[in-house]
């Protein structure tokens, strides 16, 4: 791999799926390259991750609290960016990358700096998980269906596995801090277009993702449920026009709803109470970021690709 690459997982509990899926891709990098960003989970977690960077010779940011997804992947940034590194993959700690990967992402990224580049992603059982996204202006929805293409209008890119030049990283500003977790990367998607960049998906690179391996089985949870849905219309204060910030907003409680369901009648049964609680807290905040925007002067509420967000603690 190349001696300017470096990469950047996001852990938060035990280091089981670091042990998985980081270590064996490591061992063929610089092990300073490596930054893993513990997101506080506890003391015998913290303790565990702490272990396995020490053992592998990993970068370890161990902040004392969750400081979300999106802020953990910019700290792991710019510590690499600041010790030299020009390509930079971001990392899922349920995703799994062979080097070969890893080398074809960085030479597409070197090859075009205005990039980013995604690889196809599958299920353990060979299924497509994604293979490129659209979002869909006239109900606010994202999808990743057989067609859709991440190069062509409204496309996007999942963070799951992200190759980024360092420079482009540092013009779009890295991801807006705000989102916390969820829509962060359709956001940095949007503005990487609106800047004059390109998404690519690498059909011939394959990473393999355990879908829902960083809840360790546990279903969807309120943040999940949260953040998923006040994400949703924050995306749309920050980045389109009036009338279609309203479309969107007449579409909350149908999105709500397909949220809520996606964890199945399972979660529902057992954690009805609690999920259904968050969905109407995202709901309602999501009301609040519509009312701000539609209220203020006209694009007042878009903001300028490369401008770095400040972070906003919120409980979910």
């Amino acid at each position: 791999m190349p001696a300017d690459l470096g990469i950047v997982v996001v852990n938060y509990g035990y280091p089981t799926l670091l042990e998985e899926n980081l270590v064996p891709l490591a061992r063929h990098h610089r092990p300073d390259r490596i930054v893993v960003v513990d997101n506080f989970s506890g003391i015998a977690q913290r303790a565990a991750t702490t272990a396995l960077a020490r053992r592998e010779g990993w970068a370890l940011i161990a902040p004392a609290l969750n400081l979300g997804f999106g802020a953990g992947i910019n700290a792991g940034a710019s510590h690499l960016i600041d010790r030299g590194c020009q390509l930079l993959l971001l990392l899922n700690p349920d995703a799994l990358i062979d080097e070969a990967g890893v080398g074809a992402l960085a030479d597409g990224c070197t090859a075009n700096p205005a990039s980013l580049q995604c690889p196809r992603i599958e299920r353990p059982d060979g299924t497509v998980w994604f293979a490129g996204g659209t979002v869909r202006l006239d109900t606010g929805r994202t999808s990743t269906r057989v067609g859709s293409d991440s190069s062509a209008a409204n496309g996007w890119l999942t963070g799951a596995c992200l190759m980024v030049h360092a420079s482009l990283w540092q013009w779009l500003g890295g991801f807006d801090e705000r989102y916390f977790l969820y829509w962060e990367d359709v956001d940095l998607s949007w503005r990487c277009a609106e800047a004059g960049g390109s998404l690519v998906v690498r059909d011939d690179v394959t990473v393999v993702h355990g879908v829902g391996g960083t809840q360790a089985g546990a279903g969807k949870s309120p943040p999940y449920m949260y953040y998923n849905i006040r994400n949703r219309m924050l995306f749309a204060a920050t980045h389109l026009d009036r009338r279609r910030l309203l479309r969107w907003f007449l579409h909350s409680p149908a999105y709500a709803m397909a949220v809520l369901q996606r964890g199945g009648r399972r979660d529902l049964a057992r954690h009805g109470g609690p999920l259904l609680l968050a969905a109407l807290r995202g709901t309602a905040r999501g009301i609040a970021l519509t009312v701000a925007a539609l209220t203020s002067p006209p694009d007042a509420h878009k903001l300028n690709p490369g401008r770095r967000r400040q972070p906003v603690t919120e409980e979910p």
